[in-house]
């Protein structure tokens, strides 16, 4: 990696015209600008420079290098200018990552709670599927992703789960097709079609386990990695579906359906996972402590 300063004297010898008029700017004794030169010049393995009597002229690399230094101390300058004028009381910009598997409902209530921090705070989401967005988070990207299950095994990244807690699910279907199955629930469901999580969701092979333990053969209808998209089949009667207990409320009022039975062993789990052992960023421990009450008190009614 090429040494910041180095590059530094370059630029003031070759803006200044010379070692000596760069020895006045920088307050430094020509032999330690010269001297810094040589093991730039060593470490790029090209002359910068080229002796034209007691004068230096720029080589192409040295040019080039310069053309380079121009922008990397132009952006330097901008950035303490900016530092220094920013605004106080300026939010604190919290990166999120929700997993499209993550219910809309749920991400917003276990987001929400950062908007009530002392100190602003502007919250910056973005959805994708949880390879992609821990990919983000190893890199800094994101402060937090909000998934409904651990860091998988396959994935290669450095990052420490922080269970949220784990709620029950309830089954749904449109007025008409639940008419038929409130009856005898679950054994109502056997034969009946059935909209499911798709395979990146934690809570699948949960559920299709659930249902062969009861010997029950629902017909499967449709999967869906997006949770709203499911709920949109299931408010047009092609199926029933699953959604966390807690938000049921709000599943029959938004998609017009009736819940048709709610069950505890069937557990939907949900994890911040973040690049600390030790949860520092106010706003992810805010989350984390209020998410743990919300499921707590959720799951105990």
């Amino acid at each position: 990696m090429i040494n910041t300063k180095h590059l530094h004297y370059f630029w003031v010898v070759a803006k200044q015209g010379g070692i000596a008029r760069a020895s006045e700017r920088l307050h430094l004794t020509p032999q330690t600008i010269s001297g810094q030169l040589t093991l730039l010049e060593e470490q790029l393995g090209e002359a910068l420079f080229n002796r034209v009597g007691r004068n230096l002229q720029l080589t192409d690399t040295g040019r080039l290098v310069l053309s380079y230094a121009e922008e990397i101390f132009s952006l330097t300058g901008e950035l303490e200018e900016m530092v220094r004028n920013l605004p106080a009381g300026r939010p604190l910009v919290f990166r999120v990552g929700v997993a499209d598997v993550v219910p809309k409902s749920i991400a917003y209530r276990l987001l929400a709670p950062a908007l009530r921090l002392p100190d602003p705070v502007r919250i910056v989401c973005r959805e994708g599927d949880l390879d992609s967005l821990l990919a983000e988070l190893s890199v800094h990207r994101i402060d937090l992703v909000i998934a409904d299950g651990p860091i998988p095994a396959h994935v290669n990244v450095r990052g420490f789960n922080h269970p949220l807690g784990d709620c029950g699910i309830s089954f749904f279907a449109a007025p008409k097709l639940a008419a038929r199955l409130l009856d005898n629930f679950p054994d109502s469901l056997n034969g009946e079609p059935l909209l499911i999580p798709g395979e990146m969701t934690a809570v699948r092979n949960r559920l299709l386990q659930w249902f062969g333990g009861r010997h029950l053969h629902p017909r499967i209808v449709g999967e869906f990695d997006d949770s709203a998209l499911m709920k949109a089949f299931g408010r047009a009667g092609t199926g029933v579906f699953i959604a966390p207990t807690p938000i049921a409320a709000e599943v029959e009022q938004q998609y017009g359906v009736v819940t048709i039975g709610q069950i505890d062993e069937i557990r939907d789990h949900f994890y911040a996972i973040s690049v600390e052992r030790k949860i520092s960023h106010p706003a992810v421990a805010q989350i984390t402590e209020a998410a743990r009450e919300w499921l707590v008190a959720t799951t105990t009614r």
